[in-house]
């Protein structure tokens, strides 16, 4: 009896060493701004902000920016002049009726005319436009604010947000935009689509980390 009493106290005695080292161990991750998710620790958030300033150079890039417009209308070119034809935004987007966008856009480009086309083509809502009045661009922590805003964005979260930008047609059809009229190719955005898949899905993972406001 003594001695497997004696055991019994070896054994206690163990298992409370273990126990303190574990909660050491796990204080010590949580200072270091460990978490389940790893959104809060701070290599995360960087590579997360990295990622997110790639996905912005795409996003206002003209074949994106030229539809997230702040104006009634939509633009064309690298140039970001006004639409040809006096083509509006209309009360949904997509044109007015005997002018909206699909009497021209198709599902598909036409480069022996040079309109481009892709499924469902519109503009996209005012809550996601990327530019002021005056056609400046907005920030890199303004976009980024608007895109993570789900009152905004058609309430996408982060998973919702990485699947738009691998899946939507007209994200799509930004890295393959056919010819100009001139046939001339139209210029592409700074990064692939898998590239900015990939940079979109950093960022999510990270938690859509935004830059602090300018």
């Amino acid at each position: 009896m003594v001695r497997s009493g004696r055991a019994m106290v070896r054994l206690f005695f163990f298992v409370l060493v273990g126990c303190a080292e574990w909660s050491a161990t796990l204080a010590g991750a949580q200072g270091q701004g460990l978490s389940s998710k790893g959104t809060d620790n701070p290599t995360t958030r960087d590579a997360g902000l990295v990622a997110w300033q790639q996905v912005y150079s795409v996003l206002t890039h003209p074949r994106c920016i030229n539809c997230h417009t702040a104006t009634n209308y939509p633009q064309q070119g690298d140039d970001r002049h006004r639409h040809l034809v006096n083509v509006v935004r209309g009360t949904e987007d997509k044109g007015v009726p005997g002018l909206n966008c699909a009497t021209c856009h198709q599902g598909a480009n036409a480069d022996s005319t040079g309109v481009p086309g892709a499924p469902n083509w519109h503009l996209a809502p005012l809550s996601m436009k990327w530019q002021d009045l005056n056609d400046k661009i907005l920030s890199s922590a303004e976009v980024c604010r608007s895109i993570t805003d789900r009152s905004k964005n058609h309430n996408l979260d982060g998973t919702g947000l990485l699947k738009h930008h691998a899946e939507e047609p007209l994200v799509r059809w930004a890295f393959q935009p056919g010819h100009s009229r001139d046939g001339t190719a139209r210029a592409l955005p700074p990064l692939t689509h898998d590239e900015f898949v990939a940079a979109t899905r950093t960022w999510v993972e990270a938690g859509t980390p935004c830059p602090q406001k300018r």
